[in-house]
């Protein structure tokens, strides 16, 4: 009787065990990952999230498959709503940059990046303005004289919609040089290639971009960088580009990108991309992937990263406001 009886319990204690082990799931990372770039191939979402599917492959860092999968539209917002619909799922990444702020204060977005579950920082880039290599803007100074004269007259163009990052980044610095930034002339595309074939074609003065976009374009000599939004000068093929701070205009412009779980995601799953992720930008394959793209590393974990949201948050809020962007 005492053996059937013991018999039973160990049963129960085994089904009980066996149903906690099922609803818990495996011990995570148990399946394939998917990392979303909210943009076609070729732009910097994308070199963003096959930058990391590479390094986490080469480096064995993830013990799944990787994939990528492009969702591009709206400035990242059918990106935006494809993760918010992978709520609660821990195998959804997502990358985003300023845009994913801007897209929030302008209501592009339908939910607030503060659904998203950020995780790192990973890199930042810079906005630089170039010109054709013909340009009669020799210097800043000269184009910027030229804006001052006439502002509606000296056409810039950029890869992102009037209000977004391309468009703000030169804004912004139109601002503090005296100018009023609602009269510009901004011509918008939906990538900085397009933009790019308008300056070739000697239809705008010039393109507002991040470095990482045009810096292929800058070595070739096609154009000329006359400025970069940087604290102090880059090296490489960036080293004879002025900062704004040298020119006068005491202001920076950072194109941050980082990466972020899908709402809801379990804090185990946190837990285990924070160590991760933390590893990734130490290894050597991470390191020169940087360095090939020109991209300055600027890890902060999810606590940094989540701090600095609100800071860029804040900050976009008081320019998009003046402009008349916000909503």
């Amino acid at each position: 009787m005492f053996k059937k009886s013991f018999a039973m319990v160990a049963l129960v204690l085994l089904v009980c065990v066996g149903f906690t082990a099922s609803s818990q799931g495996a011990a995570y990372p148990s399946r394939p990952l998917e990392i979303v770039a909210p943009a076609n191939p070729g732009g910097g979402w994308d070199a963003m999230a096959r930058t990391i599917n590479r390094v986490l492959e080469i480096e064995k860092l993830y013990p799944q498959p990787v994939s990528v999968l492009n969702k591009p539209g709206g400035g990242g917002a059918v990106g935006m709503a494809y993760i918010n619909a992978k709520k609660g799922d821990d195998y959804e990444l997502v990358v985003y940059s300023p845009p994913l702020i801007i897209n929030t204060i302008n209501k592009t977005f339908s939910q607030p990046y503060s659904t998203l579950t950020p995780l790192a920082k990973l890199i930042t880039d810079y906005q630089v303005f170039i010109v054709k290599a013909d340009s009669p803007y020799k210097t800043f100074k000269d184009l910027m004289a030229a804006v001052k004269k006439n502002p509606n007259a000296v056409k810039f163009a950029g890869g992102s919609s009037p209000g977004s990052m391309d468009h703000l980044a030169f804004c912004k610095v139109a601002k503090l040089a005296g100018i009023n930034a609602k009269d510009l002339s901004y011509v918008a595309f939906s990538g900085g290639g397009e933009a790019l074939t308008t300056l070739l074609g000697g239809n705008v003065a010039f393109v507002s971009s991040g470095t990482g976009e045009v810096l292929t374009h800058i070595q070739a000599g096609t154009v000329r960088a006359l400025a970069i939004t940087s604290g102090e000068r880059r090296g490489g093929p960036l080293k004879d580009v002025p900062t704004l701070k040298e020119l006068g205009i005491n202001t920076t412009y950072e194109v941050w990108r980082g990466v972020f779980g899908a709402p809801g995601m379990s804090k185990d799953a946190q837990a285990w991309w924070g160590n991760t992720i933390k590893k990734m930008v130490t290894t050597k394959t991470w390191k020169e992937s940087l360095e090939k793209l020109q991209w300055v590393p600027a890890y902060e974990d999810a606590a940094g990263f989540a701090k600095f949201l609100k800071g860029e948050e804040k900050s976009y809020k008081e320019l998009m406001t003046d402009l008349g962007f916000a909503k």
